[in-house]
């Protein structure tokens, strides 16, 4: 069974689309060639080129690589991996149709396949680091099969998608597998992403359970909040109380709550935040959620967007990297973060 990583648009915005609809896409624009008919992957390139006439021979043949397995390489049975970008989980499902054309289909979705999806995402803090720096391919479309990936996730499905061990990573990675040719070779990683991913391993080592509170502290001080911070223990409703102006006797007053697990936090949930809001006069909330929240908790909760803030995973770590430099010594001792300047990929 072939384990195939497939992304859903750069930013995740077709991630809801794949997932409601059960199905997965080629999302190149413009591209209406039906691919079951190119017996040739130079067919395809033709094709790509004549949708972007100004793109280099060495672009055309990355986006090939990744376009042509859709319809000649992936099989029915074949296991598929969507990283969201919107959670800080990962969809995984098994193709269950050949490939489809639909010429009058809305554009960039004229090629697609069904897919069976596991009932419940898997958290990203379930697989071990090598499997997410592989999820972290530059590609939209290719095969991953580095460090046994399709035995080990294979283990993990049979043991209800834990956290994998290392005992259970020792046992399927006894040979690593290479690389297969060029047309088929797993794709550069991400190097925003690894990064991304090495300071979540961090927070999560260093921050772990009542300690993210802290952190979460820590950043809405640098935003210039005076807080205070619960306990550990019962917080009657309230991890953080924060509020503006001279010692926090300002207009904002705000009722925080922090989960730090790595479920999906539930609608009920938050509304229990809305309700500590009313007990400490706070006009405003805002919910971090580590493990992100229900796809319906988002949607639900847009007419409060003026009284509740949703944080996830995505959003704590942008609030860090703006206000990192205005952290105290002590955080910025357990969280030693440097930021470099790297060269970005050129077609």
């Amino acid at each position: 069974m072939a384990v195939w990583l497939i992304r859903a648009g750069s930013q995740g915005q077709y991630e809801q689309k794949f997932l409601n609809e059960n199905r997965v896409y080629v999302t190149w624009n413009g591209l209406n060639q039906n691919l079951a008919k190119m017996t040739e992957r130079n067919q395809l390139i033709e094709a790509l080129g004549s949708n972007e006439p100004d793109a280099k021979p060495k672009k055309l043949m990355n986006q090939a690589s990744q376009v042509w397995p859709f319809a000649h390489g992936i099989e029915v049975g074949d296991r598929v991996v969507l990283p969201s970008k919107l959670q800080p989980v990962i969809y995984v499902g098994k193709i269950t149709s050949d490939y489809h054309h639909e010429p009058a289909g809305e554009d960039p979705f004229f090629h697609w396949r069904s897919v069976e999806w596991q009932p419940e995402p898997v958290p990203r803090s379930h697989f071990s680091q090598d499997l997410l720096y592989s999820f972290g391919a530059f590609m939209t479309i290719c095969r991953i099969k580095r460090n046994n990936a399709e035995e080990r996730i294979n283990a993990m499905e049979a043991n209800g998608w834990k956290v994998e061990t290392q005992k259970q990573i020792t046992k399927q990675t006894n040979q690593t597998s290479e690389v297969e040719d060029a047309n088929d070779e797993e794709a550069e990683s991400d190097l925003e992403e690894l990064g991304h991913n090495q300071i979540i391993k961090l927070i999560e080592g260093k921050f772990k359970g009542h300690n993210l509170t802290r952190l979460v502290t820590a950043i809405l001080a640098a935003q210039g909040y005076t807080c205070w911070q619960s306990p550990e223990g019962a917080d009657g409703g309230a991890d953080i109380l924060a509020g503006d102006g001279p010692m926090g006797f300002g207009s904002q007053r705000i009722c925080v709550e922090v989960k730090s697990g790595d479920g999906l936090v539930e609608r009920s949930t938050v509304d229990k935040l809305i309700g500590a809001m009313t007990k400490f006069n706070a006009p405003q909330g805002l919910f971090v959620a580590w493990g992100g929240f229900r796809t319906n908790v988002q949607k639900e909760l847009a007419s409060s967007f003026f009284r509740v803030r949703l944080w996830t995973q995505h959003d704590l770590l942008e609030q860090l990297f703006l206000n990192y430099d205005r952290l105290d010594d002590e955080i910025k001792a357990d969280l030693p973060l440097k930021r470099i300047w790297t060269v970005s990929t050129v077609e």
